[in-house]
C-alpha cells in the first residue's frame, strides 16, 4: 500500500509537469505568434548587469528597431545595423565601423532579430511564478538551457498575460551574474524610412571602415 501512495505521488507530480510545461508552451507560441503578425517593432529597453561577488552594478538604455530580421540596435553609445545580409557596428567613441557578414539560419547567433523568439529551440520551460507589477499581471517562464556547455543557468521569462509581449528576460549566469532586460516601451507598425535599414557611408566621412570578411 505505502509503494503504491509513492507511486501514484510520482504519477501525480509527473502529470503536473506535463501540464505546466504544456501551458508554458501554449505561452510561448502566443508570443511569437504576436511577434510574427507585426510589420515592424519598436522597442526602448533598460539593461541591467550585477554581480555580488565582483561588486558590479551596471545600468544602460537603449532601443531596438526590428522588422522581419533586419534590424538597428542602440546600445551603450554603439549602433548596430543589419540590413539582411551584412552588420554594421557604429562606434562613434573611435570613430570606426566594423561590417561583417551574419549567418542568421546559424542558431548559435545571437542577434537581435531574434531576440522576441529565442526560446523556440534549446531550452526546457516550465511555467514559473504569475506577479502583479503596476497592474499588469506577468507570467514568468523558466527555460533551462539544454546545451551543458551554455554558461547561463537559467533564464525567466516574464510575459504579459493580457498583451503577450515579453515584459522582461532575467537570466542567471552559472558563476553568478545576474542580467535583465526590461521593456520600457513596445510599439508595432510604426512609420519607418525607407532606408531605415540602409547604412550610408557618406554619413561617417572620417570614419575608419573595417571589412572583417
Amino acid at each position: 500500500m505505502k509503494k503504491f501512495i509513492q507511486i501514484a505521488f510520482i504519477l501525480l507530480i509527473s502529470f503536473s509537469v506535463q501540464a505546466q510545461d504544456k501551458k508554458a508552451k501554449s505561452l510561448l507560441d502566443q508570443v511569437t505568434a504576436k511577434v510574427k503578425s507585426y510589420n515592424n517593432i519598436v522597442i526602448d529597453f533598460k539593461y541591467s548587469l550585477n554581480n555580488a561577488k565582483e561588486n558590479i552594478n551596471q545600468d544602460s538604455k537603449g532601443n531596438v528597431t526590428l522588422k522581419g530580421n533586419q534590424y538597428v540596435l542602440n546600445f551603450m553609445g554603439i549602433t548596430k545595423i543589419y540590413d539582411g545580409k551584412k552588420t554594421y557596428t557604429i562606434i562613434p567613441e573611435d570613430e570606426e565601423i566594423n561590417i561583417s557578414t551574419v549567418n542568421e539560419k546559424d542558431d548559435s547567433a545571437i542577434t537581435p532579430s531574434k531576440m522576441l523568439t529565442f526560446f523556440n529551440s534549446g531550452y526546457k520551460y516550465s511555467m514559473n511564478i504569475l506577479q502583479n507589477v503596476r497592474g499588469r499581471k506577468i507570467q514568468y517562464i523558466k527555460l533551462i538551457p539544454t546545451d551543458p556547455k551554455d554558461q547561463r543557468k537559467e533564464i525567466l521569462l516574464g510575459i504579459d498575460v493580457q498583451t503577450k509581449h515579453i515584459y522582461n528576460l532575467i537570466e542567471t549566469g552559472k558563476k553568478g551574474t545576474k542580467t535583465t532586460l526590461t521593456v520600457n516601451s513596445f510599439k508595432t507598425n510604426q512609420p519607418l524610412s525607407k532606408n531605415q535599414f540602409t547604412f550610408v557611408a557618406n554619413k561617417y566621412p572620417n570614419y575608419y571602415i573595417n571589412k572583417l570578411d
